[in-house]
C-alpha cells in the first residue's frame, strides 16, 4: 500500500475510519516539562477523524502534562485482535483543555456517544471551571496506519480531507 496509489489511500483512510469508529478508548501519551513520558488510556468521543475529546481532572498526571506541553500522541486499536492481525491508528496531536465553542461541540460529542454506550447524559456544567472534570480536546495533524506487507513496524502516513 503506498500513499501515492489513490485506491490505498481511500482503503487506509477506510480503515482509520472503521477503527476509530469501533473503539471507545485511546491511549494518550503525554509527557512532562523534563520530558519524561506518561500514557493512559481514555474513554474519546470524537468529529471527524481530527478532533478527539475526553473528560478528565485537571490533577491527573496526563492533564499536568498537557498543561506544559500540549503535543501528544494518541493510538486508537482493538486490543482484543487476534495476535498478528492488530491494526492500530497512530496520531500527532495538539491538546488542550477545551474552550469556548470547542466545548460545547465538544461536551455534545462527548455526551452522544457515552449515552449510545451505555453512560451517562453530559452537560457542560459538568465539565466547567470548578467542577472536578473538564473536557479536553486533541487536535490531530497526522494519521498512519501499520501496512501490512509482511515488514515488521512498518507505518503508511493516511492523508485525511
Amino acid at each position: 500500500m503506498t500513499p501515492a496509489d489513490p485506491s490505498a489511500t481511500s482503503l487506509a483512510a477506510h480503515t482509520v475510519r472503521e477503527i476509530i469508529e469501533a473503539s471507545r478508548y485511546l491511549v494518550l501519551a503525554t509527557a512532562d516539562a523534563t520530558g519524561r513520558p506518561w500514557s493512559t488510556p481514555v474513554y474519546f468521543a470524537h468529529i471527524g477523524l481530527t478532533e478527539f475529546f475526553w473528560v478528565s481532572s485537571p490533577d491527573v498526571t496526563h492533564s499536568r502534562n498537557i498543561a506544559q506541553r500540549p503535543e501528544v500522541g494518541i493510538v486508537v486499536f482493538d486490543s482484543q485482535a487476534a495476535i498478528g492481525k492488530g491494526q492500530g491508528v497512530y496520531m500527532s496531536a495538539v491538546a488542550a483543555l477545551a474552550r469556548d465553542g470547542d466545548s460545547a461541540r465538544g461536551i455534545a460529542a462527548f455526551s452522544r456517544r457515552s449515552v449510545a454506550h451505555g453512560g451517562r447524559e453530559w452537560t457542560s456544567e459538568d465539565v466547567g471551571p470548578g467542577e472536578g472534570m473538564r473536557l479536553y480536546r486533541a487536535t490531530a495533524g497526522s494519521h498512519w496506519i501499520l501496512a501490512k506487507d509482511g515488514q515488521p513496524d512498518h507505518r503508511v502516513h493516511v492523508p485525511l480531507s
